[in-house]
């Protein structure tokens, strides 16, 4: 979680050019691979949608690490 909020904090900043920061197109390289492997299956996606779908990739592994910790995790 802590990741993906850096992650999406560096996106914020080099995209918007925040603090000074020349903007830079590359600023979500950080976030592809927490959201593997769904942003490699975003390719029938519409060109509008694949920023908003490539940022929000790493919740849905996110809900899944929850989803198992919750299943699997030690009971008392």
């Amino acid at each position: 979680m802590v990741a993906y909020l850096a992650a999406l904090i560096l996106l914020l900043i080099g995209t918007f050019g925040l603090f000074g920061q020349d903007r830079d197109p590359l600023a979500g390289v950080f976030l592809m691979p927490l959201g593997l492997p769904w942003v490699l299956w975003m390719d029938d996606l519409p060109e509008p949608l694949l920023p908003w779908a490539a940022a929000l990739a790493p919740v849905i592994n996110l809900a899944l690490i929850a989803a198992l910790c919750r299943r699997f995790g030690r009971r008392s």
